[in-house]
């Protein structure tokens, strides 16, 4: 849904002079789970080490339970120093009405342009031809995590792509693996959703839905195949009971589940688990099947703050974000990839370096949530949530549905 913005919270700020004071500055965020806390460290410890002191503002639960929260305190009056969206369109009438700091100046003279690659992460932070977030990573969705142990116990080879996956599931059950793990949080059934239509309509056929808005191709021929391959997905994660992304991440690190459709930031909770890429578990990028990546991620937005020294401290927090150093060691920690491209990474797990492969080569999409409005996402995320729980819904009547939402979207 829209948040309105009152009236009164309106006015444009004026720009305050900065000041060399160190000070404690709060940060809001939504990474909670072992390999998101162990990321957020190394940015506490950057930020600290330049004489300021990070507050932490964890807020229990995913994005789509903490924005709310963020977005309330900033319109009441009540904002934190930095705080912790998506790039893309979730912060824009905050922006519009005047309540983030325009990030231009210190993005200039760093020349962020020059070293945030691919250059769409920055467009997404422009409004207007100004600057107003800091991207921090690139996370990409379309991952499918499987544990290696869990195959070999059914018998069945780890499978390369989506297809022997699906085949794979019999044996599974057999054995009393669960085949697909997925946790009941709203985003959840979407993001494996749009992983599918990536992986079997192609980035094309993504563009289409997400992009133009086609309601036409979302209601043929080649997303019915896509629709149908989800309806396999309910049926593998039938007995996959649990709420959270990280909860079904460990049911495959632990043997439990066979497999799990999420982002890359999986990873983060493989390592702290002490699982090995290539030997413990398996990354299939694009299911197998189409090999690419999404540049979503995360990003933060400074708001505007009538306190000089902490206004002046949101300039070292967002400089300290974009270092090198910085950027190598939250990534590393966090499974996703940075956002410079100038930063060494020799110590990437075999999943990332098949991730920087791809980026490399420019098999690239944009997110859901830099083409779609978060209302038109909340539209989406409700029909797959009530399609994965309820099987009498049909492919076909959810496929109506979706591309009805398609048309009206904006």
């Amino acid at each position: 849904m829209r948040y309105a913005i009152l009236a009164a919270a309106l006015a444009a700020s004026v720009a305050l002079p900065r000041v060399a004071q160190a000070t404690d500055l709060e940060v809001t965020h939504w990474w909670t789970s072992g390999g998101e806390a162990a990321a957020v460290a190394e940015l506490a410890k950057a930020f600290d080490a330049t004489g300021n002191k990070w507050v932490d503002g964890a807020i229990a639960g995913s994005g789509g339970t903490a924005r709310p929260i963020m977005i309330s305190r900033i319109t009441g009056g009540d904002p934190m120093g930095a705080t912790q969206f998506n790039h893309g369109r979730q912060a824009e009438e905050l922006v519009a009405a005047g309540l983030m700091r325009d990030l231009t100046p210190i993005a200039e003279k760093e020349g962020w342009k020059n070293f945030i690659k691919p250059s769409s992460l920055l467009d997404s932070c422009t409004l207007d031809g100004k600057i107003y977030c800091v991207p921090i990573n690139i996370h990409s969705q379309q991952w499918l995590w499987l544990s290696n142990a869990a195959f070999e116990k059914a018998g069945v080879a780890v499978p390369k792509n989506w297809d022997e996956y699906v085949a794979a599931a019999p044996a599974l059950e057999k054995a009393g693996i669960i085949p697909l793990a997925m946790g009941q949080q709203p985003w959840q059934t979407s993001l494996a959703f749009q992983v599918l239509v990536v992986a079997l309509a192609g980035p094309d056929g993504f563009n289409k839905i997400y992009k133009d808005k086609d309601a036409e191709f979302a209601a043929g021929a080649e997303m019915a195949k896509v629709f149908d391959a989800a309806d396999k997905a309910r049926a593998m994660a039938a007995k996959s009971n649990v709420q959270d992304w990280n909860q079904a991440t460990n049911m495959v690190i632990s043997g439990q589940a066979a497999g799990q459709i999420m982002g890359d930031w999986a990873q983060g909770e493989f390592q702290v688990a002490g699982k090995v890429a290539g030997k413990d578990y398996t990354c299939l990028p694009g299911l197998g099947v189409n090999e690419v990546i999404q540049t979503a991620g995360d990003a933060f937005y400074f708001p505007v703050l009538k306190d000089e020294a902490k206004s002046a401290a949101q300039d070292v927090l967002a400089s300290t974000m974009l270092s090198p150093t910085t950027q190598v060691a939250f990534n590393l920690k966090k499974g996703s990839l940075p956002v410079r491209g100038d930063v060494d990474l020799a110590a990437a797990n075999d999943c990332m370096k098949k991730g920087l492969e791809i980026l490399a080569k420019g098999n690239i999409i944009q997110s859901p949530d830099q083409l779609f409005s978060a209302d038109s996402l909340t539209q989406v995320n409700d029909l797959f949530v009530e399609f994965f729980k309820d099987p009498k819904i049909t492919a076909a009547d959810a496929q109506k549905r979706f591309a009805e939402i398609v048309a009206a979207a904006d």
